[in-house]
């Protein structure tokens, strides 16, 4: 019965977004407020992506784990009875909040969920940056004493990125995505996030944003020293028409860029569902009944049972394809 399955974006609006989800992909976001997230593929208590082709149409994702969950997932774990990644494209037309998500061992008591996550970046201005890990000497009471006096950015790890690094993000690794960069993000289903600080920004009531502080420094990893991105590696020989680069391999999840110099057919066997990120050029996800089309910034849900996945793909194509745990 399944089939390859396309979602409807949910939208977020975002103090520190801007418009570049509509202006490079063609969403067409809520007018005249910043949309810093598009949740693409979700399966939340309060948020559902909706099935938009075929005849699930109009079901949602957590529809489809209670009444086709060995269908959908084949050999992959449901994580509490949903889905276990949720998929995103950030535009931070802004700075983010410096922030940590929840490791296991922690999240429960605090009130949370653990939250692993990846950026892959799109789309990247001039002098873009991360901020990830701590830098090498700082130490743990040096961050709390900038927390206090507002300078606790000096701790952080500062990286120059570009289009195609990408950045791999276990729980209780301190992070924030600089201003100018458009990332797909693939992550642990979670939701739970705890801000350090916050540019002393305020919203559009102008209230501060709420801070986390004590719940972050018992969630951050302070032996976590200048950790770096996996760089682009476009690098092929002349013969090379597929060129694949592994992002992450991790027990939540695997994630590989794979690009494209000619049209070609690729397959891949299915234990586990799939879910491809169109990032350039065109794509097709052969079927039967109901093929899916993919220009970037489309994303494409293939359930294990479909056995086979079969990817047609145009010149210069290129794709992430990520795998649960």
């Amino acid at each position: 019965m399944l089939y390859p399955l396309v979602f409807k974006p949910i939208f977020q609006e975002r103090i520190w977004g801007g418009r570049n989800i509509e202006s490079l992909y063609g969403k067409p976001l809520p007018p005249g407020v910043p949309v810093g997230e598009s949740w693409e593929i979700c399966d939340r208590p309060e948020a559902q992506s909706e099935v938009l082709n075929g005849p699930l149409a109009g079901k949602t994702l957590q529809w489809l784990m209670q009444n086709h969950c060995q269908e959908l997932m084949g050999s992959a774990r449901p994580l509490n009875g949903r889905f276990p990644l949720l998929v995103k494209i950030l535009d931070a037309r802004e700075k983010l909040s410096l922030q940590v998500h929840p490791p296991t061992s922690k999240a429960k008591a605090l009130g949370g969920e653990a939250k692993t996550e990846m950026w892959y970046i799109t789309q990247a201005e001039p002098g873009a940056e991360l901020y990830v890990g701590l830098r090498k000497g700082a130490s743990r009471d040096e961050f709390e004493a900038r927390i206090k006096d507002g300078t606790v950015a000096k701790c952080f790890h500062r990286i120059p990125v570009r289009a195609g690094d990408a950045m791999f993000l276990p729980s209780g690794r301190v992070h924030a995505i600089g201003a100018g960069l458009v990332i797909f993000e693939i992550q642990q289903n979670s939701d739970t996030t705890y801000r350090v600080f916050d540019w002393n920004r305020v919203d559009t009531q102008g209230k501060p944003r709420q801070l986390h502080v004590e719940q972050s420094l018992e969630c951050i990893d302070f032996h976590d020293f200048e950790p770096e991105p996996v760089r682009a590696d476009l690098a092929q020989t002349p013969s090379a028409n597929v060129h694949t680069q592994a992002l992450v391999q991790d027990p939540l999840f695997s994630i590989e860029a794979v690009s494209f110099a000619s049209r070609a057919h690729v397959d891949y066997p299915l234990k586990v569902p799939h879910v491809l990120a169109m990032i350039a050029g065109s794509a097709t996800v052969l079927d039967d009944r109901f093929p899916v089309d993919l220009s970037p910034g489309q994303f494409c849900l293939v359930p294990a049972a479909l056995k086979n996945m079969k990817i047609e793909t145009a010149s210069n194509a290129r794709f992430l394809v990520a795998r649960p745990g």
